[in-house]
C-alpha cells in the first residue's frame, strides 16, 4: 500500500510540475525563434547568391563566402551586410529594389518574402556568422532519455524503453516520435541472420547456422552470431570491396592502352588488416604514408607499411604515345588530393584547383598547400610505373642478403641508402628527364633513345660523395659506347661506358667531383649507327664499402646483378628528399601549365591546424588527418560503415559533408557514434559495427505500412529495418555459395572467372580473357581482376564503377540489364545448375523442390502465388524439353546428368535467383 502511493504521487507529481515549467516557459521572444545561420541562413545564399559572389565569382568584388567579405565595401563602394541594420545594408536593398538593373539575384528566381524576413531578422539580430556543422569539433552529445509518462518516467520498462538495446536507439527514438512514428519489431530469426550475415561477411548464412541461430534460446543467442561473423575470414572480404572502390583498386593502369598492373599485394594487405581489426587511425597512416613511418627491418620500412601505400598507386599512368608524363604525373598528384579528401574528410575538394570554392570558405590556394604534402612522391608516370616494391626469391634473395651483409660489416651507414635502392630503386633520374639533343628520341614513351653520334644533357645532377653512375642501358648494336661528360659535351670526360647488348644495368666508376653539373652524354657506335640504345634511368652514387677486401667485386656484381634481373614488383609510394623534393605552385584557374606563387604544404585553415610540432609531410598529413582534433575524419567514417549497413548514411551525401551536402538526419547520433568511435572504441572497426547491428534500429523488420511509406518513404526516420540491393559483388558470391560451387580461397592474384565472349578488348597487349582453373573460377567477387576500360560486366551491371577515380557510394539502380545477366551470365547458369541439382535431392516433386529451392536462397516458406508461377515456369520448360531433347544441351552445360526434369529445374532455379527478394537484403 505504502508504495502505491508512493508511484500515485509520482504519476500526480511529476505532470503538475512539468505543465507548471511548460506554462512558465512559452512566451517566446517578440521576433519568433532566432535565425540560425547555418539552416536558415546558409541555404539561402547558396541558392540565390554564391554563382555570382561565391568562391567561383566575386561580381561587384562582392562575396559571401567569408565573413570578412561580406562586411567590406562592394565596388560600389556600400557594405552589403551592416551588422544590426538590415536597412542599410545594400544586399537587402539590392533584392527589394524595383530596379531591373540593380535587383538582385540578377537573371535569378527572386527570393520568397520568408527568404527575405529570414535574412533581415538575421542581419537586425547582428549578422552571427557561423562554422559549418560539419567543420565544428566533434564533441560527445548526452543520450537522450528514453523515460516518459508512458512508462512512468523509467519505473516500468516498457515502451521505448523496453525496445531499446543500446545508445543508437535512444536517438532514434527520440526522432521517431519528433516525426510522428514508431519503432518497428524486431525481423524474424532467420531473416535477421541473413541480413547481419550479408552485411558483415558479404555471404549468406548456412542452412546448418540458421537452424541453429532460430533454436538457440539464449538471451546472447544473436550476439554469438554476430561475434562469430565479425571473427570470419569473409568478414575482411566483405569491407575489402567496399574499400577497393575507394582506393579505385584495379589491375590495370587505365587510360586508353590500360596495361596490366601488379597491385593485388594491396588488397590482401587490406583484407588482413580489416580481419586483425587493425585500429583505423592506423589502417589510414600506413596507405598515406606507411613509407615515412619509422619502424624499419635491416634499414628499411617494414614491408607490410610500403605495400600499404599502394593506396595511392592505384592512381593511372598514361601510356600512351605523345602523351606528357609530367601532365599525367600532375593528374595523378590532383587525383590524390581529391580521392584524401573524399575519403577521410567528405569535402568536394576537387573544384578549389581551379578556384575557391563556391560554397565553403575554402580559398584557391589551400588547395595547392594541400597537394605540396603529396608533390614530392618519386612517381612520373613512366611506363614501368617506378617506384616500385620489389620482391625478392631464390637466388636473387641470396644476392640481396650477401649485399646488405657486405655493406653492414664495412659501412653500416651506407646500409639504409643500399637497401632502399635494392628494394624500390630510388633515388634515380628517370631517362624522360633527359634533355634530348642530336639524334635522340624518346623510346616506349617515357625511355631515352640515341643513335650514333647522338647526345643529350642531364640537367643539374649533384655528384657530392658519387663515387659511380649506375644506368638502366641496353642496345642491340654492337660495341656501342657510352662517354659522360662534364658541365659540356666536350667537357672533361667522367666516365666511359661500353653498352651491353641487352637491357642491364652496369656499375661504372666516376671522376671524383663535387657540387651540382649539367652532365652531358654522346654515343659512338659506327657498327651499328641506326640502332638505338636504350637508356631507363640513371644515379650517381657513392662505392660499395670494402672495395680492399677479398670479394669485393663479387659484390659489386650481385648488386648490379640484383638490380638487373626481373622480379615480382609492384607500384608503392616513395618520398623524394634533399635535390629530389619538388617546389610546389599555386596552378592559375587550374592550369598546370601557369603556374602562380609558390606554396609549402599546410592544411586548410577552416579546420584544425596541423600540431607546431607536425613533419610538413605525408606522415604529419596522415597524423592530422586521424587526430582527435580534425572534425571530419570521425563523422565522415562511421557514416560511411552506417550507409553500407542500411543503405543510405546518416549524412545521405557520404562523399559530401559541405554546405551543399545533405544535412544529417540525426547529427547528434553521427556525433556520438563518431566520438565513441575514436575515444571509446579505439579506432575499432569490429567495435562500431558490433555496436550499429546489435542496436533494436538494425534488428527492426523491413517491411513497411501506410503511415511509414506516407511519412518515411526512404527509412530517413528509421522507422523500419534495412532493405537494400545487395552490391555486385554479394549477388554474385550469393549466387556460388548457394549453390555450393563457392570457393574460400583467400589471397594472390587476381582471377578470371567466366564472363560473355568478346567483352575484352586489348588492342595494344593483346591481352586475353583467359578463364581461371579450378576452384579460382568461384572465388568471390573481390578477387576478380579488374580491368579499367572494360570491367568485369555483370559487375557494372550491378553499378560498380570502373574505378578510374575514388567513388564513395554506389547508386542503386533496378534496370532489366540486370535480369539479363542473372538469366543469361555463364556464372549463374552454372549456379543455377548445380542449385537445380541440390533442389532435386531435397524433394520428390517438382513442388516440393521449387519450395526447397526457395528456402535455400532465402530461408522463408515461398507463398502460394508465387510457387504457382515457378510450376508454370518449370511445366512449360518440361514441356518444352521432352519435345526437343536436344535443346538440354543449352541449359545442362556443366554437369553430367542430361534430364528433361533437371534441365526444367534448372531453368525453375535460374528465376529463383534473379528474385527481387533473393536479390534483396531485407
Amino acid at each position: 500500500m505504502h508504495t502505491r502511493f508512493l508511484i500515485g504521487l509520482v504519476v500526480v507529481a511529476v505532470p503538475v510540475a512539468y505543465f507548471s515549467w511548460v506554462g512558465l516557459s512559452g512566451g517566446g521572444s517578440p521576433l519568433g525563434k532566432k535565425v540560425d545561420y547555418n539552416a536558415d541562413v546558409k541555404p539561402i545564399l547558396n541558392k540565390h547568391c554564391m554563382g555570382c559572389h561565391g568562391g567561383v565569382k566575386k561580381a561587384g568584388d562582392v562575396s559571401f563566402l567569408f565573413e570578412h567579405e561580406m562586411l567590406e565595401p562592394g565596388k560600389s563602394g556600400k557594405i552589403p551586410v551592416v551588422r544590426g541594420d538590415a536597412d542599410a545594408s545594400e544586399m537587402i536593398r539590392r533584392i527589394l529594389t524595383d530596379d531591373p538593373d540593380e535587383k538582385m539575384p540578377k537573371n535569378g528566381t527572386p527570393l520568397t518574402d520568408d527568404e527575405v524576413d529570414i535574412l533581415k531578422q538575421w542581419i537586425d539580430d547582428g549578422a552571427e556568422w557561423e562554422t559549418h556543422w560539419a567543420y565544428k569539433k566533434i564533441e560527445k552529445p548526452d543520450v537522450p532519455s528514453l523515460n516518459s509518462f508512458s512508462n512512468l518516467f523509467g519505473l516500468l520498462d516498457k515502451g521505448d524503453k523496453a525496445w531499446a538495446k543500446n545508445e543508437i536507439d535512444h536517438f532514434v527514438a527520440k526522432k521517431l516520435k519528433q516525426e510522428g512514428l514508431k519503432t518497428s519489431p524486431e525481423a524474424d530469426r532467420a531473416t535477421l541472420l541473413r541480413r547481419v550475415s550479408l552485411d558483415i561477411t558479404g555471404l549468406p548464412p548456412t542452412e546448418k547456422e540458421v537452424m541453429d541461430f532460430v533454436n538457440d534460446k539464449s538471451p546472447d543467442a544473436y550476439e554469438k552470431r554476430v561475434d562469430k561473423l565479425l571473427k570470419s575470414p569473409a568478414y575482411g572480404e566483405k569491407w575489402t570491396s567496399m574499400w577497393m572502390d575507394l582506393a579505385r583498386y584495379a589491375d590495370t593502369k587505365g587510360y586508353e592502352s590500360d596495361g596490366g598492373r601488379t597491385m593485388w599485394r594491396y588488397r590482401d594487405y587490406v583484407v588482413k588488416s580489416f580481419n586483425e581489426d587493425k585500429p583505423f587511425d592506423r589502417f589510414t597512416i600506413e596507405q598515406l604514408a606507411g613509407d615515412l613511418l619509422p619502424e624499419k627491418k635491416d634499414a628499411f620500412p617494414k614491408e607490410e607499411n610500403v605495400i600499404a601505400t599502394g593506396f595511392h598507386r592505384n592512381t593511372m599512368t598514361n601510356n600512351e604515345g605523345g602523351t606528357d608524363d609530367e601532365e599525367f604525373r600532375t593528374a595523378a598528384l590532383i587525383d590524390r588530393v581529391n580521392t584524401t579528401w573524399e575519403v577521410w574528410q567528405g569535402t568536394t575538394f576537387a573544384c578549389i584547383q581551379c578556384h575557391s570554392h563556391p560554397y565553403d570558405p575554402i580559398p584557391h590556394e589551400d588547395y595547392y598547400k594541400y597537394a605540396a604534402f603529396f608533390n614530392n612522391s618519386r612517381d612520373e608516370d613512366v611506363w614501368d610505373e617506378w617506384p616500385k616494391l620489389r620482391f625478392y626469391k631464390g637466388e636473387d634473395s641470396a644476392r640481396f642478403e650477401r649485399v646488405k651483409s657486405w655493406v653492414k660489416q664495412y659501412n653500416p651507414q651506407d646500409l639504409e641508402a643500399k637497401t632502399q635502392f635494392m628494394k624500390v630503386v630510388e633515388p634515380k633520374i628517370n631517362a624522360h628527364n633527359f634533355e634530348k639533343g642530336d639524334q635522340s628520341t624518346v623510346l616506349v614513351i617515357s625511355y631515352y633513345g640515341v643513335k650514333d653520334k647522338g647526345n643529350a644533357r642531364i640537367p643539374q645532377v649533384n655528384l657530392t660523395g658519387a663515387d659511380n653512375v649506375l644506368m638502366n642501358i641496353g642496345t642491340k648494336a654492337e660495341n656501342a659506347v657510352l662517354t659522360l661528360h662534364l658541365d659540356k659535351l666536350d667537357g672533361p670526360v667522367l666516365t666511359t661506358i661500353k653498352v651491353p647488348t641487352r637491357d642491364t644495368v652496369i656499375i661504372a666508376p666516376i671522376t671524383k667531383t663535387s657540387g651540382k653539373h649539367d652532365i652531358f652524354l654522346s654515343l659512338h657506335s659506327p657498327k651499328a649507327p641506326e640502332e638505338w640504345v636504350r637508356i631507363t634511368w640513371a644515379a650517381f652514387q657513392p662505392a660499395l664499402p670494402g672495395s680492399s677486401a677479398p670479394g669485393y667485386q663479387q659484390v659489386v656484381a650481385d648488386y648490379a646483378t640484383v638490380l638487373t634481373r626481373p622480379t615480382e614488383s609492384m607500384p608503392v609510394l616513395w618520398e623524394g628528399k634533399g635535390d629530389f623534393a619538388r617546389k610546389t605552385n599555386v596552378f592559375v584557374r587550374g592550369n598546370w601549365m601557369v603556374k602562380g606563387p609558390e606554396v609549402k604544404p599546410d592544411v586548410p585553415k577552416l579546420l584544425a591546424p596541423l600540431p607546431k610540432d607536425a613533419s610538413r609531410d605525408r606522415l604529419g598529413l596522415a597524423k592530422w588527418i586521424v587526430s582527435r582534433d580534425n572534425a571530419l575524419t570521425g563523422r565522415v567514417v562511421v557514416n560511411r560503415f552506417w550507409e553500407q549497413l542500411f543503405g543510405r548514411g546518416i549524412v545521405e551525401t557520404v562523399e559530401d559533408f559541405g554546405s551543399q551536402g545533405a544535412e544529417p538526419s540525426h547529427p547528434e547520433l553521427l556525433d556520438w557514434l563518431a566520438v565513441s568511435f575514436m575515444d571509446d572504441y579505439k579506432w575499432s572497426v569490429k567495435k562500431l559495427l558490433k555496436t550499429i547491428v546489435m542496436s533494436a534500429t538494425y534488428r527492426q523488420d523491413s517491411r513497411s505500412d501506410n503511415q511509414r511509406k506516407e511519412k518515411d518513404p526512404y527509412n530517413m526516420w528509421l522507422s523500419r529495418g534495412p532493405r537494400v540491393r545487395l552490391s555486385a559483388e554479394q549477388v554474385r558470391d550469393q549466387a556460388l555459395a548457394c549453390s555450393g560451387l563457392i570457393s574460400d580461397k583467400m589471397y594472390g592474384p587476381s582471377v578470371m572467372p567466366p564472363q560473355p565472349d568478346k567483352v575484352w578488348q586489348s588492342p595494344y597487349s593483346g591481352e586475353s580473357w583467359v578463364v581461371s582453373e579450378g576452384e579460382d573460377k568461384y572465388r568471390r567477387g573481390v578477387y576478380t581482376y579488374w580491368k579499367r576500360t572494360a570491367p568485369y560486366p555483370s559487375m557494372t551491371t550491378f553499378d560498380a564503377p570502373s574505378r578510374e577515380f575514388c567513388q564513395s557510394r554506389r547508386i542503386i539502380t533496378n534496370t532489366p540489364l540486370q535480369a539479363l545477366v542473372t538469366l543469361n551470365d555463364p556464372v549463374y547458369l552454372e549456379a543455377a545448375e548445380k542449385l537445380a541439382s541440390k533442389m532435386k535431392t531435397r524433394g520428390k516433386t517438382p513442388e516440393q523442390q521449387l519450395k526447397e529451392g526457395y528456402r535455400l536462397l532465402t530461408f522463408k516458406a515461398i507463398e502460394p502465388k508465387s510457387l504457382n508461377v515457378l510450376l508454370k515456369v518449370y511445366q512449360d520448360a518440361l514441356q518444352e524439353y521432352r519435345q526437343k531433347p536436344s535443346e538440354m544441351d543449352s541449359i545442362l552445360i556443366y554437369g553430367k546428368e542430361k534430364s528433361p526434369e533437371l534441365a526444367a529445374l534448372t531453368v525453375s532455379a535460374n528465376v529463383l535467383l534473379n528474385l527481387d527478394n533473393v536479390v534483396t537484403k531485407e
